[in-house]
């Protein structure tokens, strides 16, 4: 149960949220035509005939566009309906040739689900949440108006008119901005692992629509907003904040909340009245006569389930039971799908796994944010980690060295083995090397070899530290410590 509440002159509110998230469905061409849904073309570059709403022009439904709705429905272990429908949702706007979008409004194509959120003790999330998702729907995109191209005329852009998209509603079960934050997140890595969207929010292929209403501790459920398009994580989140404060602000004057349909300025982190909320008769939807009912025969649904990956839970929990990596490096692994297809790249060039996982979470981590690349363009392969790895494992390199070979490994590229031949980098052990550098040290600092033997113990630091510093850090630390003991005692 969420701890968030909101402290209001008059006492506490709680919060409902409810998301309905637009995912871009994964596919070369659009759901009605082939048309490309190549991001980032020049304007009106991808639109055919159907999309133009030319006339004699009708729909052909893409088969791509429907395995991966399904397959995202049984991602989230919800009902595939194997009928299922297509309406036409009428309204008239620029980016809309047809004059109505064709959506699922009465059979959707997947039914109810659900989706496992975790615990996260600093956001306020106590405990891991089921929320549940009420359907999925496949419908068409609209295309997009272009208010800054000319200062006195508008443009309309149909490459995403057409393109397919599930919309994914939940219930009403979140009750903070973080919970709602976590959601999406842990929504967005399920698409990414399956494959059916790309998660990219800042190029409009998945952005949320948030309902926020507020109440007292046991009343009904309030009158709700909807915030719609908002495409971040943060401004969702920071888009309920504002929102719910100022619903509570409303109620506490003694007015009353209008349901309509809200923006958010990112700017400002507010929201803004857009317009007040249709209800759906208005829309006059009806059955779309250009397209036949979608009937799932059962070797489809077997071949969708089959193609199903190793989901992020599943996998998280593989991880910390079958490989012993710590709950940590296991959650941040496989928080993203590109992060965990390294690491099993990484194991299977031959890495052992809890060195591994720490390795990636720490050090190549801390090298991608300070160079401000991802795990997909780095400049290290698993392989040449993994070769890394074994330099350690098998006594060739120290921790220090390792980390300078790592180095050099980021700007050039070369492989490991490479770096350390070249460059004369290779631990040494040889015990008769490190006892003489040993007796140098000692003799040069007689008064605090002396305060060790009194008792200072916490010297052995500073003769540990001495001999690799006069070692280049190429001595074996083991040895060193070892070496050191015995002379020292002597």
């Amino acid at each position: 149960m969420s701890n968030y509440r909101i402290q209001g002159a008059t006492g506490e509110w709680e919060v409902v949220i409810g998301l309905e998230v637009h995912a871009q469905i994964t596919s070369n061409a659009k759901l009605f035509s082939g048309a490309s849904t190549r991001f980032g073309n020049e304007p009106n570059a991808n639109v055919s005939l159907v999309d133009a709403a030319m006339p004699g022009m009708l729909p052909v439904l893409n088969r791509e566009c429907v395995r991966q709705a399904v397959r995202t429905g049984m991602a989230i272990d919800a009902q595939i309906n194997k009928w299922s429908r297509f309406d036409r949702k009428n309204y008239f706007y620029a980016d809309l040739p047809q004059g109505y979008q064709i959506s699922q409004l009465y059979h959707p194509i997947v039914g109810e689900g659900s989706l496992l959120i975790d615990a996260d003790e600093k956001a306020g999330i106590p405990e891991p949440k089921t929320i549940g998702v009420e359907r999925i729907h496949i419908e068409q995109d609209a295309g997009k108006l272009m208010h800054d191209q000319h200062p006195t005329r508008s443009y309309v852009d149909l490459n995403r008119c057409g393109v397919a998209l599930m919309e994914i509603v939940s219930r009403p079960d979140m009750s903070s901005p973080a919970e709602a934050g976590a959601y999406i997140r842990k929504l967005r890595s399920i698409l990414r692992y399956v494959g059916s969207c790309d998660g990219n929010m800042e190029e409009g292929s998945m952005r949320a629509d948030v309902n926020v209403s507020v109440r007292r501790a046991g009343e009904e459920l309030g009158t709700r907003t909807e915030t719609k398009n908002v495409n971040s994580v943060r401004f969702v989140m920071q888009a309920i904040e504002y929102e719910a404060g100022r619903q509570v602000d409303v109620l506490e004057a003694g007015g009353k909340i209008v349901q309509e349909t809200r923006l958010f300025d990112p700017d400002k982190a507010v929201t803004r009245s857009m317009r007040s909320k249709e209800d759906a008769h208005d829309y006059r939807y009806f059955p779309d006569p250009d397209l036949l009912p979608l009937e799932l025969e059962d070797s489809f649904l077997v071949d969708c389930r089959a193609s199903l990956p190793e989901l992020p839970d599943a996998k998280r929990a593989r991880y910390r039971d079958a490989l012993g990596i710590s709950a940590y490096a296991a959650d941040v692994i496989t928080a993203d799908v590109e992060t965990a297809r390294w690491f099993e790249t990484l194991l299977a060039a031959g890495a052992e796994a809890k060195a591994g996982a720490n390795w990636l979470t720490s050090e190549l981590f801390g090298a991608l944010n300070r160079l401000g690349r991802t795990i997909s363009d780095c400049p290290v392969s698993p392989v040449q980690a993994a070769q890394l790895l074994a330099l350690v494992a098998d006594g060739t390199l120290s921790g220090s060295l390792a980390k300078q070979v790592f180095e050099i490994m980021l700007e050039s590229g070369e492989d490991p083995a490479k770096i350390v031949d070249e460059r004369g980098m290779k631990q040494t052990s040889d015990t008769g090397a490190i006892e003489a550098v040993i007796a140098g040290i000692l003799a040069a600092n007689a008064d605090k070899v002396e305060q060790y033997k009194g008792g200072k113990e916490a010297l052995f630091g500073f003769f540990v530290g001495q001999t690799m510093k006069a070692m280049a850090g190429k001595a074996n630390p083991k040895v060193v410590n070892d070496l050191l003991k015995k002379a020292l005692e002597a």
